[in-house]
Parts: C-alpha cells; structure tokens; sequence
C-alpha cells in the first residue's frame, strides 16, 4: 500500500434514540466516550438499521393500485393502433393522379469469393554448400 494517501480510521460510537453500535470509521466529533479503555467519537444519527422503518416492519405502504395495473393503465393507448387513417391511405383514390415509381435504388456489389489459401510446400532439407565441406 502507499503511504500518506488512506484515510485515518477512528473508534466511533454511533447513537440512533436508543440503541449504539461501536465501528471504525473516518468520522469524528467534539464529543467522546471511554469504552473498554478506548476513547471513541460519539455521532449521533437521526435513523439506523434498529429504528428505519423498512428494517423494524412498521413501514406503511399506502398503494392503492398494484404496479402492474398502473404501468397497463399508463401505457394502454400507446399499444393501440389507429386503422381507419392508415386504410384510407393504402386505398388507391380515383381522382388523384398517378405518382411516378420511384427508381429502384442500386443493388450494392457482392462481395469477392475467397478461395482457400493454397498449401504450404513440404519441408526441404536444407542444402548444404558443397565448398564448405571438408
């Protein structure tokens, strides 16, 4: 680890209403308490795990319609299609003249066979040089 870039970590006691759990953290206050010897930091916190309603079971929820109900009722009209308009547009009009076809865009070229990659030649001895030689 490198030295002088992690924070100091003190003794901390934190306080809900009625209820302290004793931890380490980077947190101090002007007010302390000796435990065991050990001098910690008092914090006093307006809720925690002892007292959040969601952990104690006194949470209330106040739904009157069910999630489902309410994302089906919210995005119903978006799932319904308009018929009567696009009929009357497919429909050919008398009257109206006849629009000139449109030219057909250009097919794009097709793309080069590859064809397999030939064989590699036997392995040759190699030769040696006859001047060499003794």
């Amino acid at each position: 680890m490198k030295p002088d870039i992690h924070p100091e970590y003190h003794p901390v006691l934190f306080i809900d209403d009625e209820h302290e759990v004793i931890a380490r953290s980077t947190m101090t206050s002007s007010e302390t308490r000796e435990i065991d010897g050990v001098e910690h930091f008092v914090v006093r916190v307006d809720i925690s795990a002892f007292s959040h309603p969601f952990y104690t079971g006194r949470q209330k929820i106040m739904d009157t319609e069910g999630r489902v109900e309410r994302f089906k009722k919210r995005y119903a009209k978006r799932g319904k299609k308009k018929k009567a308009p696009a009929a009357e547009a497919a429909a050919p009009q008398p009257d109206a003249p006849k629009a000139e076809a449109a030219p057909e865009a250009p097919k794009a070229p097709e793309a080069p066979k590859v064809e397999a990659a030939p064989e590699a030649p036997a392995a040759e001895t190699p030769k040696t040089d006859e001047s060499t030689e003794a």
